[in-house]
């Protein structure tokens, strides 16, 4: 009787979906290769429209500030977003979630194309982002550096809603993609209602307790109210949370703030074209790969790299002097970016999706806020001053910070 609950027992677990390390190559392939289109769309979509922000304005009878305003919603969501569809797809699978999110992600490039005033053109955008935060993780940063690129060669001949027209062709393919070469990831029964009626006759003819891979008895809500919940106790119990937290903010902050200011910049004192200014945003990419390969002091570069931004601009010395600091800023903030994410992982292990997305969520409020101020800032102090005071002394003092907790 006990061989045969075993063998039971045995059959139910035989129904389950394989796991990671039963997968065969092409499929585990086809999944990076998929998640990874879907990675890279995600912030590619939060930063194409950083060269057209001139352009939507005018079309949008509004200012360049208003704009970026109500890009702030869009941003908010990256935080956000994530705490709602993880217990979900613990319940229902990765595959269905990425699908259904995806999809409605890329149905609503088309009433963000044809907004005609800001409030539609903020909702949808803003939608959007909260379809698909959960599929962006901050060491993807290839998006936001080809997105503005991106951007910039589309309006050099074409109007701003081709940016979404395109982004909507571009996640067309990839949401095909998925339908057709995504397998699921997690470890469940390929059929829950079935293992589950299996699982309760085993029980009342053995009187043992059984179970399936990632089985949960929470209720749905319970758990949907947990993943809420424990990010923000990570957070606001853990000091040198709250302190890592408060770093990836600032450097959160001072990219959407220096990204949304390119264009300024490099438009109204250097004279560059849409084109141009879009290959600045280039430079920090190469910085990105930089600082995976080397090992260099990277909390000092981001101080440094702010300085020689701020006061090279100011004075409006040769373009090559800012772009190249924008390139050690980028080894600065990957390096950062991993340290911080890799501590997460490896101090809390089990609940390091939680402790990802309490610092994801409090950067992403943070920093989507702060950008809306820094043009009139930028304005009222200058570039000089505007960029070292409020970003470069602030980021010379976060950088002393691991010290604290040695």
């Amino acid at each position: 009787m006990s061989h045969n609950h075993h063998s039971e027992r045995a059959s139910l677990l035989s129904n389950s979906s394989s796991s990671h390390n039963s997968h065969e190559e092409r499929q585990k392939l086809a999944n990076i290769a998929v998640k990874a289109s879907m990675s890279i769309l995600s912030p590619l979509a939060s930063s194409m429209f950083a060269p057209g922000i001139e352009q939507i304005a005018e079309s949008l009878h509004t200012t360049t500030d208003g704009v970026i305003g109500y890009q702030t919603g869009f941003v908010v969501m990256l935080g956000v977003g994530p705490l709602i569809p993880m217990p979900l797809s613990e319940t229902f699978g990765r595959k269905p979630l990425y699908l259904v999110c995806f999809s409605i992600f890329t149905l609503l490039q088309i009433p963000t194309v044809l907004a005609k005033t800001l409030p539609v053109y903020f909702n949808m955008h803003t939608v959007e982002r909260g379809t698909i935060s959960d599929m962006y993780a901050p060491s993807e940063r290839a998006g936001p550096t080809i997105g503005p690129l991106l951007g910039a060669i589309i309006l050099d001949s074409l109007a701003w809603p081709w940016l979404f027209w395109i982004l909507l062709m571009i996640c067309s393919v990839a949401v095909l993609s998925a339908f057709f070469f995504l397998h699921e990831t997690v470890l469940r029964p390929s059929n829950p209602h079935a293992a589950q009626k299996k699982k309760k006759t085993l029980e009342a003819e053995s009187h043992t307790s059984y179970s399936y891979p990632n089985e949960d008895l929470r209720l749905l809500s319970k758990r949907q109210t947990q993943s809420i919940k424990r990010p923000l106790l990570i957070l606001f119990t853990h000091p040198i949370v709250i302190t890592m937290a408060l770093y990836q903010t600032l450097l959160f902050t001072i990219t959407y703030s220096m990204y949304t200011q390119f264009q300024s910049i490099y438009g109204n004192l250097y004279n560059f074209t849409t084109l141009q200014v879009g290959l600045t945003y280039l430079r920090p990419g190469p910085g990105f790969f930089t600082a995976v390969w080397f090992l260099v002091p990277r909390s000092v570069l981001i101080p440094l790299s702010l300085f020689t931004f701020a006061w090279t601009t100011e004075y409006q010395v040769h373009f090559m002097a800012p772009v190249t600091a924008t390139f050690f800023y980028g080894i600065g903030q990957m390096g950062i970016f991993d340290a911080v994410q890799n501590y997460y992982i490896d101090a809390f292990e089990r609940y390091a999706a939680s402790a990802i997305a309490a610092g994801s969520l409090f950067r992403s409020v943070v920093g989507g806020v702060v950008p809306v101020f820094t043009g009139g800032l930028l304005e009222s102090v200058g570039l000089g001053q505007g960029f070292s005071v409020f970003f470069g002394f602030v980021s010379l003092v976060f950088a002393l910070s691991p010290v604290l907790f040695y």
